[in-house]
């Protein structure tokens, strides 16, 4: 016979019991759902594609440039080109001339993104005449680049002079490319170059100052077409990691830039650029 307060316990127990065995499956449910989740994760990292390594191609050296726009004469400047590849994937085409900036948008063929480059200063020593000093000028602006095949690209810049010239000037240019991946690349393409005339008065104008210091007629040019040339560039590989890059460009001033005094009593019309590079490509999977 049991007591009441063996009876008591024992339905306690009963009580602990029927708990207990209510509580298991949701027990076992918590202990197998970290694991389920663990499996998955795995498999998820084994199933997600991995990134190849990356790889980066410097190229170091001189070029020689107009010493300032529309001289005769020319300035020894560094030569820097660097690229970012992956794997086995060719490195992305650049031409020569093209300002720096990489693209913040990209969908298909199409790349926009800032464009940055940096215009020397220019001093009455560097052209020989009592001209104002057009002092060193920070170009910011953006670009818009075009790919439609491969073999064609098609790209405008816009900058704004900060400081120094203060103005705007823009180039458009379409090159064609013909490679075998990083073994070697050619391209060449024809080049437009407009600029406001803000920035043709600060290399082309003569003010009434200027032109009784030095002799040369009050000149006062407007915006328009400053150039047309083309650019050429070519890099192959030498070995494994070490390879040449290259490149000539020339611009034939026309218009009010053309007509200019300044230019045509100090100054060429004819425009040349080039430079030679050696490279070099760090990282796995290069070829």
């Amino acid at each position: 016979m049991i007591q009441s307060g063996q009876s008591a316990a024992f339905g306690r127990r009963i009580k602990r019991t029927m708990f207990a065995a209510a509580a298991l499956p949701l027990l076992l449910a918590g202990w197998s759902a970290p694991a389920a989740a663990q499996e998955t994760e795995t498999e998820a990292e084994q199933e997600a594609p991995k990134k190849e390594p990356r790889r980066i191609r410097i190229g170091l050296g001189p070029q020689f440039v107009p010493s300032y726009p529309g001289a005769d004469d020319h300035s020894i400047r560094p030569l820097v080109d660097v690229s970012v590849a992956r794997g086995s994937k060719p490195f992305e085409f650049e031409a020569p001339d093209e300002s720096f900036g990489p693209e913040i948008i990209s969908t298909g063929g199409l790349e926009i993104g800032p464009a940055l480059n940096f215009e020397g200063s220019r001093t009455a020593k560097d052209v020989g005449a009592d001209l104002d000093k057009v002092p060193f000028t920070v170009e910011a602006g953006a670009f818009i680049e075009y790919e439609f095949s491969p073999k064609f690209r098609f790209r405008t810049e816009l900058r704004k002079g900060l400081g120094g010239h203060d103005g705007w000037i823009g180039q458009t240019g379409a090159d064609f490319v013909a490679r075998n991946g990083d073994e070697w690349l050619f391209s060449i393409g024809p080049r437009v170059t407009w600029s406001d005339g803000r920035y043709h008065r600060a290399y082309f104008g003569v003010t009434p100052a200027e032109s009784v210091r030095t002799g040369l007629a009050v000149y006062s040019p407007d915006g328009g077409v400053q150039a047309l040339g083309a650019t050429a560039g070519f890099l192959a590989q030498i070995s494994r990691r070490v390879g040449i890059y290259s490149y000539a460009k020339y611009d034939r001033l026309v218009g009010d830039a053309a007509d200019s005094p300044v230019v045509r009593s100090f100054g060429s019309r004819s425009q040349f650029s080039g430079g030679l590079a050696l490279t070099y490509t760090f990282g796995g999977g290069s070829k």
